[in-house]
C-alpha cells in the first residue's frame, strides 16, 4: 500500500497557517506528499521546502481570478495538487492548511486504509471533527460546525474536488465512503485577532467579489472580535497534537467567551437543544454516502 498526501497553500506566513503543522502531522503515514504552492506575497514556497525535501514536492501555480466567487478557486488549487500525484499511488491523504491530525490516530488511519485498500466499493474514508476556536481551549458546538468530511480518498483522477474544497465527488455523485475512527482537529478559527481579521477578509474576496486591495483596506483598520461571532462553544478537555505545541505555547492573546451563552436564531436554537437532548441532528447535510 502506497499513501500520498496532498495540498495546497498560498500567503501562508501572512496570514498565519499552521501549514507545517498540518503536512508534518500526517507526514509519518505517507509515502510521499504533493503541495500546490499558489503565488504568494511572502516566504511559503520556502516554507514548504524546507519541512522535507526528500518526501515532498511542490506544484508551481496561479490562482484563478475568475474563480473568485464561491470560493471555487479553492476546489481549483486541490485539484491541481490532486492530478500531481503519480499513478502509483493506492491512496490520496487530503489535509488543508489549517487542519492537524492527533499522533494517536495515526495508527487508526493507517489500519483503516489497509483494511478498506481491497474493498473497492469504498471510494473515500470519512474523519469526524474538531472546529477549535478563539483560542486552543474552545470548540464549536452547533450545527453551524460540520461534524465529518472526507480527507482520505482513492487515486482516481475522475474524483474532484467538490465547491469550495470542503469535500469531494466522483462524476458529480457523492462518494461511498467508510468511517474512520480519528479526527481532523481544524485550526481554521484559531488565530490572533488581526491575522484572523485579515483572513476573513481576505477569504471574503473569493466568496463575494470585493477585491483584494478592499479586503488589505478593511483588515487594517480593525482586529477580529472573536467575543461576539460565535453561535456557541464547549471548553475543550482532551490533547492537542505534539507538534501544534510549540504554536500553543506562542499564544499571545485573550478570547473572552461564555460556554453558557448561546448566540443564534430561534429554530437553530431548537435543533441544537434537540441535538443534545437525543444526539440526533436533524437535516443535517451530508456530502458523501456512508458505507457499513
Amino acid at each position: 500500500m502506497k499513501v500520498c498526501g496532498f495540498t495546497f497553500i498560498r500567503n501562508a506566513e501572512k496570514f498565519d497557517f499552521p501549514i507545517i503543522e498540518a503536512i508534518t502531522s500526517v507526514l509519518p503515514i505517507c509515502d510521499h506528499f504533493v503541495v500546490a504552492v499558489g503565488k504568494s506575497e511572502d516566504n511559503t514556497r520556502k516554507i514548504i521546502e524546507n519541512i522535507d525535501p526528500e518526501k515532498i514536492s511542490v506544484v508551481d501555480t496561479v490562482w484563478d481570478e475568475n474563480l473568485r466567487e464561491g470560493g471555487f478557486v479553492y476546489a481549483d488549487e486541490t485539484n491541481k495538487a490532486l492530478d500531481a500525484i503519480p499513478e502509483e499511488y493506492d491512496w490520496c491523504f487530503y489535509i488543508q492548511g489549517d487542519e492537524v491530525v492527533h499522533e494517536k490516530h495515526l495508527p487508526v488511519i493507517e489500519t483503516a486504509m489497509e483494511t478498506n485498500l481491497e474493498r473497492i466499493e469504498v471510494e473515500g474514508l470519512l474523519f469526524r471533527y474538531r472546529h477549535f476556536y478563539g483560542t486552543y481551549d474552545y470548540v464549536g458546538d452547533c450545527r453551524h460546525w460540520y461534524r465529518n468530511e472526507i480527507r482520505v480518498i482513492r487515486n482516481d483522477k475522475s474524483i474532484r474536488s467538490y465547491k469550495d474544497a470542503q469535500g469531494f465527488r466522483k462524476s458529480g455523485e457523492k462518494l461511498k465512503v467508510a468511517p474512520v475512527d480519528a479526527e481532523i482537529y481544524h485550526y481554521g478559527w484559531v488565530r490572533h485577532p488581526k491575522f484572523m481579521q485579515e483572513k476573513v477578509d481576505s477569504v471574503k474576496a473569493f466568496y463575494h467579489g470585493i477585491s483584494e486591495e478592499e479586503a488589505q483596506k478593511k483588515a487594517s483598520e480593525q482586529e477580529f472580535n472573536y467575543g461576539a461571532e460565535y453561535d456557541a462553544l464547549t471548553r475543550f478537555e482532551g490533547t492537542h497534537p505534539e507538534v501544534m505545541q510549540n504554536r500553543i505555547k506562542r499564544l499571545n492573546w485573550e478570547v473572552e467567551v461564555d460556554t453558557d451563552k448561546i448566540q443564534m436564531k430561534f429554530k437553530y436554537r431548537l435543533l441544537y437543544r434537540i441535538e443534545k437532548l437525543f444526539g440526533v441532528r436533524l437535516f443535517e447535510y451530508r456530502n458523501y454516502k456512508l458505507l457499513k
